[in-house]
Parts: structure tokens; C-alpha cells; sequence
């Protein structure tokens, strides 16, 4: 339905993503609008295209699907908006004297004849251009927000593309469409390629195929990519587009040579495309890793199996053979990297190396990618480790939900003398090449972490690929000490790995934990079933886990019955109907 008002009062407004709870006012009551709304602010005058819902806590709320900003209706509503902040030069007392000064021909002095404002006390001639240009630009984003949405994109990719483009936005836009799919971050291309063909862009025009190549590498970088090999990408774009596979070649020319991608030959001849970002941010890793490699070793332990000794004698541990050589390589080298499966003893050799460069009096920085592994780091070595972005002041992603593309970016030095990091497999490559870029020479990285573990959400395979280019000295550990082989989850992992089946009851030991099942379970609402039902009870007879406290559920997928948003559905009206509103109220 459609409803039209002014709102009155915002109650919430989130400045990333323009959410926003508000009071609007209508000729025939008031409501609370809720929806994404970017530029609004108390005292706009809105038409509104949505549906009331019923919050379970606050009561009846109308959720706005598609909005649009008008010139205020009445004086009243005029004076309110010019006044809410927006208006540079014009606050509620200025506002107050442009209305009662020139009433309903407000609007029209404000945008064509703006020196009559200075008739105004306490505005000048050079003040009364500034609040005509404001107003202007004000409203011109309105007019984006509105080209925008007769295309199906949404209002919230307004805001970027008058910064971007300026007051002149819909003519740049019309004139190439495809400005958008690098602007607006996750638009559809198909979307917008509709919107360009529909303004009447050739099916053959090279800003359309140059767009199709550049979408269809970022899509392979969703997949963790970093670039695709020139065959596969023509024919995705072929599909995509319908167009000749030379016109795609010229394509890919043009873009060369404006330096936004690269195109690699290898050895085999195979070329592979990359987007020029992610090129440049695996070319400063390779490079910036052999600079620190060959940098001189001012770290490095001269009588180290004597403090292996003393380290093993004071904390009344014993290093396996592995272990030992592990904390020499990491002595020999500038980087370093050990890598093993659970329960192989990389957390022991990190406590090693931290007490002896603690009684060096050097400093050592632990990290990890993760707020979750930096806690674990912090708890498994009883010393403060730190999130990989905050070490590197970054922030943990951009507006766009991935980290800077640009891989010229700087950060600020870390001031360190050892870096270790955890948990290394969960690194993309611009986490990576921001790292590198901010450790001075000389400084010793550690690398810690399994191959086989969780990947990066971000592009690239970094600890993997670094292992295998065979380039950095790695201590592979591969014996699983007995404290750990006594769980089921850590020698059922190591099997799978190597492509054996899980742990028999025969295979099981008098110590062994009883810590991993594994229920077999081929249909849908079975599973389900049994999620239900380990989640409501059965975890806490067994072992007084309780829900909120101590399970965790994985799922591969996030759509379907099996899905994260299904079963939060189910498991929240199972386990927890009312807690939300409980929580408000205490």
C-alpha cells in the first residue's frame, strides 16, 4: 500500500547502511516507518510504498519497500525541512525567516533567484548563493534515488553514486550504466544491463562487454579466486552477453591496456586474467616475503637447544624431536611457517618461542584473523593476542563487505620484533599483503596454522599456496600426541584428511573421549528432527551442554530446510519465543 507524510522524529538511524526507524506523521494519524532510507532526515516529506507488520514488541510498524522524497506540501512542512540541518547556512531560525519572507514562492527563490535571500538580515549575498547550491544538491540526490529505483536498485546505492559523480549522475549514467556495477558494490549485472539495454546501449558496445568481463572476474573472486583462466572466462561472458568471442578478445585488450586487469601467461601457455587489484596484491606478497626472507637475522636464538633445554626443565614439558626443529627453523629464518593438523603441537612450540624471545626482553605480537582465534591464542599461551585488523588499524571490512581492494594501501608500522600468527589458513590475500607491507626488515613472522582448516572468506589460498611454492622454510607436523589422541574429534579429522573412514568402536581405546558421533541420516526432516532434538535436551542429559551456553550448529548452506535461515527460524521458536522481549524489559 501507499501512505504519503512528514517525518516528525527519527528514533534510529544506522549511518552504514541507512536503517531507519522513524515517526511519521499523516493527515490521518501517525505511524512508525521502519526500511532503508538513506538521506532522510526530520521534517521530509515522503511517499511511502510498503506494508504494516506487527513487531512482537513494539506493535504495528509499516515496512518501507520503495520510498520517494516530495517538496514539502504546506509551509509548515517546508519550514520543518528546510530547518532539519541539512541546508548548509539554514538552521530553524534561519528557516523560520525564509518562510515567513517569501511564503509559497520559497522554493522558486531557493533555486532560481537565490540573491533575494540576502534581503534576510545575517545573510549575505555570498551565504544566499551557498544555501541555493545546498538546496540544489539536496535535492538532486532525490532525483538519483528516484532514476535509481525505476531500474529495480535500490535507494541505499544513492548515496555513493552522488558521491562518486556529483550532481551530474543520471546524465553520466545514462551515457554508461555500467558505472554502476563498480560503484554500487553486489547490484546484479543482469540488472543493470537490462537498465542499459532499455536506454538503448548496443548488445555489441564495448562498455557492455568491458563490464561483463570485470563482473565475471569478481564473481570468480566469490569463489575465493584470484583470477580465471582466458578460456573459461570468454565463454562465461559469451553466455552472459551473447556476443563473438573476438569482440570479447578486443575487450580484454582495451582493459589491458587501461591497466584494470592483467593478463598472465604461464609456463603450460595458459593465460590467466586477473582483476589489476588482485594481481598487484599476490605480486607485492611473492616479493615482499623473499625481501623479508633474505633480510639480515637480527633475531636469531645463537644458543638455541640450550633454551630449549631451560624452557623444557622450567615449565616441565618435553618437545618431540619435530617440535625442537620447529623452534629452529623459526630461530634460522626471518619467516617461518608450521603447519599440522589439530593436536600436533603447534600451540606448544608457539609457547616455547614466546618464552624464549620474553627472556630475550624482545617483543612479540600474537595475532590471528578471527576475534574467536585471537581469544583461543590468548587462552591456549596466557598472553594477549590480537585480531590481525587491529594490529593493522584497518577496521574488519569496508562498506562493500570485503577489505580494501587497494593494494597500495598503507598501514601503520607494527612495532615488533617476532609477529606470530594463528590460525593462518583464514587469511585472504589483502589481509596478507597488508601484513607484510607493515612489518619493518628484519623482524621474524611465524606462520601458524593447517592447510586443511577453514579457508579465507576472502579471495585466495595463501597459507597453502605459500607452503607449496616451496619458497619459505615449513615444519610439517604430523604426530598427534597422546593427550590428543584420546579424542575422537582430532583422530577423526587426521582420518579424514587422509581419506579414511571415521573411528570404529573396535578402534577406540579405554581413554578415548566420547566427544564426536557421527548419526547417519539421509532425509531432510530427519535431520532436522535429530538437530532438534540434540539442541532441546538430548546434549543436555548427556553432557550438561546447554544451548545457549555451549552448542554450536554448522550448516553448509544457507537456504532450505537445513539452511542458517530455516533453522534459526525453527530453533528460535523452540528454544528461545520469548527471550528477546524478556532481555528489553530487564
Amino acid at each position: 500500500m501507499e501512505i504519503e507524510g512528514i517525518v516528525t522524529n527519527i528514533i534510529y538511524q544506522n549511518e552504514i547502511n541507512s536503517y531507519v526507524v522513524a515517526e511519521f506523521e499523516m493527515e490521518y494519524g501517525d505511524t512508525i516507518i521502519v526500511g532503508y532510507l538513506p538521506f532522510i532526515s526530520e521534517g521530509d516529506t515522503l511517499k511511502l510504498i510498503g506494508k504494516y507488520i506487527e513487531h512482537k514488541e513494539y506493535g504495528e510498524q509499516f515496512k518501507v519497500d520503495i520510498f520517494e522524497k516530495l517538496m514539502p506540501r504546506t509551509l509548515e512542512a517546508l519550514e520543518m525541512y528546510l530547518g532539519n540541518g541539512n541546508i548548509k547556512g539554514v538552521g530553524k531560525a534561519t528557516a523560520r525567516k525564509i518562510v515567513k519572507k517569501f511564503g509559497q514562492e520559497t522554493t522558486h527563490i531557493l533555486k532560481y533567484e537565490p540573491e533575494k535571500l540576502s534581503q534576510i538580515a545575517g545573510i549575505t549575498s555570498e551565504k544566499a548563493q551557498d544555501i541555493s547550491t545546498s538546496f540544489i544538491e539536496n535535492w538532486e540526490i532525490w532525483q538519483i534515488v528516484g532514476f535509481l529505483s525505476k531500474f529495480g536498485i535500490g535507494a541505499e546505492h544513492a548515496q555513493k553514486v552522488f558521491k562518486l559523480l556529483g550532481v551530474s549522475a543520471i546524465e553520466e549514467i545514462e551515457a554508461n550504466p555500467y558505472l554502476l556495477i563498480d560503484i554500487a558494490k553486489g547490484v546484479d549485472f543482469r540488472q543493470i544491463d537490462k537498465m542499459a539495454l532499455d536506454l538503448g546501449i548496443e548488445a555489441n558496445n564495448e562498455k557492455r562487454i568491458k563490464s561483463a568481463i570485470k563482473h565475471a572476474l569478481i564473481r570468480t573472486t566469490y569463489n575465493g579466486h584470484c583470477c580465471a583462466v582466458k578460456e573459461n572466462l570468454i565463454e562465461f561472458v559469451q553466455q552472459l552477453i551473447g556476443v563473438k568471442e573476438e569482440e570479447i578478445e578486443n575487450a580484454i585488450i582495451a582493459l589491458k591496456v587501461a591497466d584494470e586487469i592483467v593478463v598472465e601467461k604461464r609456463e603450460n601457455e595458459e593465460e590467466w586474467i586477473y582483476l589489476i587489484a588482485f594481481y598487484k596484491a599476490e605480486k607485492n606478497i611473492a616479493e615482499n616475503l623473499v625481501k623479508l626472507q633474505l633480510a639480515k637475522n637480527t633475531k636469531k636464538i645463537h644458543n638455541v637447544k640450550s633454551e630449549i633445554k631451560n624452557i623444557e626443565k622450567r615449565e616441565n614439558i618435553e618437545l618431540s624431536d619435530k617440535q625442537k626443529e620447529a623452534v629452529e627453523i623459526i630461530s634460522n629464518n626471518n619467516v617461518s611457517i608450521i603447519t599440522g593438523g589439530p593436536g600436533t603441537g603447534k600451540t606448544t612450540i608457539i609457547r616455547t618461542i614466546l618464552e624464549i624471545y620474553k627472556e630475550k626482553k624482545d617483543k612479540v605480537v600474537l595475532c590471528a584473523p578471527t576475534g574467536r582465534a585471537a581469544k583461543r591464542m590468548t587462552e591456549t599461551t596466557g598472553e594477549e593476542a590480537s585480531t590481525l585488523h587491529r594490529v593493522l588499524e584497518i577496521g574488519k571490512i569496508n562498506e562493500d563487505g570485503i577489505y580494501k581492494k587497494d593494494a597500495d594501501y598503507q598501514c601503520a608500522p607494527i612495532d615488533a620484533d617476532i609477529i606470530i600468527v594463528d590460525e593462518m589458513s583464514m587469511v585472504d590475500i589483502f589481509l596478507m599483503n597488508y601484513l607484510l607491507k607493515s612489518i619493518y626488515m628484519g623482524t621474524k613472522l611465524v606462520l601458524v596454522g593447517d592447510s586443511d582448516q577453514l579457508s579465507s572468506v576472502g579471495p585466495g589460498n595463501v597459507l597453502k599456496d605459500i607452503i607449496e611454492s616451496g619458497k619459505i622454510e615449513t615444519i610439517h607436523l604430523d604426530k598427534i600426541f597422546r593427550q590428543a589422541a584420546q579424542s575422537k574429534i582430532i583422530v577423526n579429522a587426521h582420518r579424514v584428511n587422509n581419506g579414511e573412514t571415521f573411528l570404529s568402536k573396535e578402534e577406540e581405546t579405554e581413554n578415548s573421549k566420547e566427544d564426536f558421533f557421527f548419526i547417519r541420516q539421509n532425509a531432510q526432516e530427519k535431520m532436522l528432527e535429530e538437530v532438534i532434538s540434540l539442541s532441546n535436551g538430548r546434549l543436555k542429559k548427556f553432557g550438561d551442554y546447554d544451548f545457549f551456553q555451549n552448542i554450536q550448529i554448522l550448516t553448509p548452506t544457507k537456504k532450505g530446510l537445513l539452511g542458517t535461515k530455516e533453522l534459526n527460524k525453527v530453533l528460535q521458536e523452540i528454544l528461545n519465543p520469548h527471550r528477546e522481549r524478556s532481555i528489553r524489559k530487564k
